[in-house]
């Protein structure tokens, strides 16, 4: 099944162009995928499965290795195509491909670290004449969905852990922003993964994914996209595992003892990376009211002078988002919270894609960018009196991916870190921080499971337990 970029293809098949979101010039094209591909590239992951689950510990790390090699020595020109088919600067690009390469090393070395334990079966009466273990073994195929905001770590997330495992996978990345996982799969099949233990399938999602998940040979999801997405996928998946990350709208608190300038600047950098669009990034910031006034000026300064534009320019402080529709929407929702009531501080004005970065505060709770995912370049801005008030308010929406508190109290740090409902709290650090080793997911709209290597890795196998009777 051909599923490559146009240069590559032979056959006559319908083409999606690609686009650089900023001067909307096409970059590329590739294969539009049918209902007929999906069912193919099933096919062909059963063949990859029965490959792929026979490779050694040592084969399956030797692939991740030097496919983390590969990126790393391509890393600008992986950097390069994030930006163009992206929102991403160069800058933010490249710090994308260093962390992919920081990923596929870390899947190799967990691959070798999946556990399995004695089984004390002569625990219990009438098991004194049996011993036994178990170990962890591949599911089988997994279909990995990934979103067009991280689009090489984020597809390296769910490849590396799956192949550690054993597994084959088919991807099915955004279609706006496939060439990055396109490269990434050539990268591994250079690697010498065998081309049946990873399909990639290009084109629309509204008319392959269904016909994949439905499909009783997928034995797992691994889904990265929006919550009504997560919510349709769930109606129809059937009896499989399922591994979602739907978003969130994320919460920082600066307390009054909080180091003011660290705050600001690592809450300007959480709100604005990749022009907002972010499932980390910081939207809601509850201040104490002793300092709200002086943190809301350094706040607004320091945003007003973050540079717009071409996103390759080596000084650009923040690119376009991915669509002009999507630049649309924010504008749109940032007026509306101006209608009813609330205060532009900064920013509001679009032109194309590129979306000022925004900042509001007064903003009423009932206005879509207090209580939605914005995932656009808008922060809101709320004076509270009480951290019990500050925990509570961070707490009062159905999402709780990150969270994070700036505070130089380690009694205040702990109680935020025990009371945040969310997958994970940052202590004197943005929302916006994630290291590649450790957990990530979050609690209630936020999404179900964890990924992570070691973590996803755990997702990714099941337990077979081994037990002989000493007759």
């Amino acid at each position: 099944m051909e599923t490559m970029i146009k240069k590559k293809c032979a056959c006559k098949k319908e083409m999606i162009a690609v686009y650089d979101p900023y001067d909307n010039s096409m970059i590329g094209e590739v294969v539009k995928g049918t209902k007929k591909d999906a069912l193919e590239a099933i096919e062909n992951a059963k063949t990859g499965f029965k490959i792929s689950r026979k490779m050694s510990v040592y084969e399956r790390a030797s692939v991740l290795y030097k496919t983390a090699d590969i990126v790393e020595k391509n890393k600008e020109d992986f950097a390069v195509t994030i930006a163009r088919e992206g929102s991403k600067t160069i800058k933010e690009a490249r710090k994308e491909a260093n962390r992919c390469v920081n990923t596929l090393r870390i899947s190799a070395e967990e691959s070798k670290r999946l556990p399995g334990e004695t089984i004390p079966f002569d625990s219990f009466p009438g098991g004194e004449k049996r011993i036994g273990y178990f170990y962890r073994f591949p599911i089988g195929i997994i279909l990995a969905i990934t979103p067009f905001n991280d689009p090489l770590n984020l597809v390296a997330h769910k490849l590396g852990p799956a192949f550690a495992a054993g597994n084959s996978v088919i991807l099915k990345p955004a279609t706006v922003t496939p060439l990055s996982a396109i490269k990434l799969a050539e990268a591994f099949y250079e690697a010498g993964l065998p081309k049946e233990c990873l399909q990639v399938i290009t084109g629309n999602g509204s008319e392959l994914v269904p016909v994949l998940i439905e499909n009783d040979n997928i034995r797992m999801i691994s889904f990265t996209g929006g919550l009504e997405a997560g919510k349709e996928i769930l109606k129809i998946a059937g009896i499989k595992k399922i591994g979602m990350e739907l978003g969130s709208n994320s919460p920082v608190i600066v307390w009054k003892d909080a180091d003011m300038q660290l705050a600001v600047e690592s809450s300007v950098s959480g709100a604005f990376w990749a022009a907002g669009q972010n499932c980390i990034g910081v939207q809601r910031i509850y201040v104490h009211a002793d300092i709200y006034t002086e943190f809301r000026d350094k706040f607004v300064a320091m945003t007003k002078k973050y540079k717009i534009g071409n996103k390759m320019l080596e000084d650009t402080d923040m690119g376009p988002m991915i669509t002009e529709k999507e630049a649309e929407r924010v504008e749109k929702w940032v007026k509306e919270a101006v209608e009813m009531g609330a205060d532009l501080l900064c920013g509001g004005k679009r032109k194309g894609a590129l979306m000022e970065p925004t900042v509001l505060e007064n903003v009423p709770e009932n206005a879509k960018i207090h209580k939605d995912e914005v995932f656009g370049p808008t922060v809101n801005l709320y004076s509270v009196q009480t951290l019990d008030e500050a925990i509570e308010n961070a707490n009062s929406l159905p999402f709780g991916l990150h969270a994070a508190i700036f505070t130089t109290n380690i009694n205040t740090a702990f109680k935020a870190a025990y009371e945040l409902d969310c997958g994970g709290v940052m202590i004197n650090d943005s929302t916006d921080y994630r290291l590649d080793s450790m957990p990530f997911g979050g609690t209630k709209n936020s999404g179900l499971g964890r990924e992570g290597i070691k973590f996803l890795l755990q997702e990714m196998t099941e337990s077979k337990t081994i037990c002989f009777n000493r007759y």
